[in-house]
Formats: C-alpha cells, structure tokens, sequence
C-alpha cells in the first residue's frame, strides 16, 4: 500500500550500493520539477526509520526541491525480505549488474545467507550468486566508490580491466591506481581501453605520467601509433589491426565467457563447434605468435 512519508525519515545506508547518473539525474530533476514525484520510493521498517532501497535519484531530486513528503511502499517486513524482493524484480527495477552485485553481498555477509539459500530465494543459479560475489569480492573501496559514484565507466572496468587481472597476472593494487588515476576524466570507453594497454603493458615511464594526471600526452602518443605509421606498408597495417582486434576480443571473449546470461540451447551447441576450432588451433596460433614477438623484440 502505498502511503505518504516525511523524506527525514528516510535512511540512506544502501545509496552506496546504487549507481548515481549526473545526466539522469538532470532529467529527472526537471519532470519531477514539473510533475511531481508519481512513482513510490521502496524501502523497509528499522524502528522508527524506514531504511530506503530504490529511489535513491527521487530522494536527493526531492531534497533539491524542496519536497518533504514523498510517496512510499513497503518491500517487506525487514532488510533482508525487502533486499530479496528488490532483486526478484531486478529486471523490471533495471538494477544494474554492480547494483546486484552489491545487495548480493550484503545478503551473503552481513545477512548471512549461504549462496545456496540466495540463489534458492531468488530462482537463479549458484554461479549467478557466485559470479556477483566475486565481482565485489575483487574491487577494493576506492575502485568501488569510483564505480558506484559514475566516475569510471562500469564496462570498462568489467570488459577491459578485470580481463588484465586474469590474462596478464595484474594485481589488484595496479587496478586500483589506473581507476583513480583515469577516473572522472570523462575519457571514452575506447581512450579507456587504450590507456589500460598502455598502462599494464607499456613502460614505467607511461605509468607514471598517467599516475600524475597527464593523460593527454600518453593518448596522443598511442593515437599516434594507432594511425599507422607512414614507414608501415599497406600489409604491416593490415597485420597490426589484425592484432589490435585478436587482442581486444579476447579480453570481450574473457570477459563475457563469465556471464549467466549464457543459458540457452543454441547458444550451447554453437558455442561448443566454435570453441571446438579455435581449441584445436590454440597451439599452432600461439607458437606463432610468440615467434612474431621474438623477431619485433630483436628488430
């Protein structure tokens, strides 16, 4: 049942687990502005406070405004019931895959669920709980807040760092510096990706000046190589963006082969032919490529 509520007695300790959106957050500003606030603010009873767990965007638009009475449902009895219900409806509530991640966790170590018992509670499988507690599991608090605040694109750091991390033996420390470093420097994702190579596999000299905040002389350096070269014939550059797009989409290819979504039949048969090839070329492609890297090594 929907009813009104004063905002003061709203408790924020689960903004940390939601994604904030300057941009969104604009927008919203304004029809609620104009219209006023037509969907509910959710959350659960805690004594005297009602803890808040979606509109967090309505809440802060509210306090902007003005607004001290806001619409409000209940999601449940308690944090844990209420926590639950929001991510049984996570498709309809748009949580993103970090939103889940993060109530995930908390349902795992501060409400001491097992996995077992969450998955069961939510009709998903263990390796769908298992994959969001990992991904929380890994990020450290600085990485996280970067995340969570919309300083530092969330597929970035899920398709194009965390693949180093497995590939390349990268350190969660290393990650954790480049996150800081690049974030809130409203970088693409594509500048991104080509900073972290640059990053985890070029010199110290590189790392350094991306440490101290000087991204636009290490972007300008690797667009320039990415331009190919004059001195380059026609074959070479073809060769180096064969190169360029084997060593992006295996880390896409890493990246995504972790995902639950992966479930259905066709997608099963089809992606055991295609792993069967690449499989069965694994050895000669990697002699191959590691004899390419010992001749540029020596040129």
């Amino acid at each position: 049942m929907v009813c009104e509520v004063e905002l003061s007695r709203l408790d924020l300790r689960y903004e940390c687990w939601r994604m904030k959106h300057a941009a969104q957050e604009s927008r919203l500003l304004v029809s609620l502005a104009q219209r006023g606030i037509e969907e509910p603010l959710e959350g659960v009873a805690a004594g005297e406070s009602l803890v808040l767990l979606n509109g967090f965007k309505r809440y802060r638009c509210a306090q902007k405004l003005q607004i001290h009475q806001v619409p409000y449902i209940s999601l449940g009895s308690d944090e844990t019931a209420g926590i639950l219900s929001l991510l049984r409806t996570s498709n309809h509530k748009a949580l993103s895959l970090l939103e889940q991640s993060g109530f995930v966790d908390e349902l795992k170590h501060t409400r001491n669920l097992s996995v077992a018992e969450i998955a069961a509670e939510l009709a998903v499988s263990k390796a769908w709980v298992s994959m969001r507690l990992g991904v929380i599991a890994e990020m450290s608090e600085p990485v996280r807040r970067q995340l969570f605040n919309g300083s530092f694109p969330v597929y970035s750091y899920l398709y194009s760092l965390r693949p180093f991390r497995r590939m390349n033996g990268v350190k969660s420390e290393q990650i954790e510096e480049f996150v800081v470093a690049v974030a809130g420097q409203k970088l693409s994702v594509r500048d991104i990706e080509q900073l972290a190579h640059g990053y985890f596999r070029g010199p110290e000299s590189f790392r350094e000046e991306i440490r101290q905040g000087n991204l636009a002389l290490p972007l300008d350096r690797l667009k320039k190589m990415a331009a190919h070269p004059q001195e380059c014939s026609e074959w070479e550059r073809i060769l180096l963006n064969d190169l360029e797009l084997t060593q992006k989409y295996m880390q896409r290819v890493m990246g995504k082969s972790q995902d639950p979504r992966r479930q259905s039949r066709a997608f099963h048969a089809q992606s055991h032919l295609l792993t069967a090839g690449i499989l069965s070329r694994a050895r000669a492609f990697f002699h191959t490529l590691r004899q390419l890297h010992d001749r540029n090594g020596q040129a």
